[in-house]
């Protein structure tokens, strides 16, 4: 396991931070039973509005070489944003900044941070790599 406070999912497990989050949302003050950093690999988030254009309603859809962060690291709030790179995705989760943010920042300048935790991020794509591998295994 890489040094990062990440742990990979999959989508049952997202789709019910999902629901447990929306059916929360009302409450005064959320408790989320999944405190923490997430990452779903081969998904995205796709948000549509719908009963006449009020409520967005958020999805989850397939899409290769996409990774969900999902942000729930106070217990209260989850917070989600699509990426089409594992490290930046661990990027900001663990910085809680943007890449473009990072123009203005000079202590967390993207490459060097990148450059930083190369180590970590290759064991993180391993994990990966070994579920998937494990999945079609299990397929066969």
């Amino acid at each position: 396991m890489a040094n990062f406070d990440v742990n990979i999912i999959d989508q049952p497990t997202a789709k019910a931070m999902l629901v447990e989050f929306k059916s929360q949302r009302q409450d005064n003050v959320p408790v989320l039973k999944h405190p923490g950093h997430y990452i779903l690999p081969d998904y995205k988030l796709t948000r549509q509005r719908k009963a006449f254009k009020i409520r967005k309603h958020t999805y989850l859809t397939k899409k290769f070489r996409s990774y969900v962060a999902l942000d729930s690291a106070n217990g209260h709030t989850l917070w989600m944003r699509n990426f089409g790179s594992l490290s930046e995705a661990v990027f900001w989760l663990e910085t809680g900044m943007k890449i473009g943010d990072t123009d203005t920042d000079a202590r967390f300048s993207y490459k060097k941070w990148k450059a930083a935790h190369k180590e970590d991020i290759e064991k993180l794509k391993d994990e990966l790599r070994a579920k998937s591998k494990a999945k079609e295994d299990k397929k066969r």
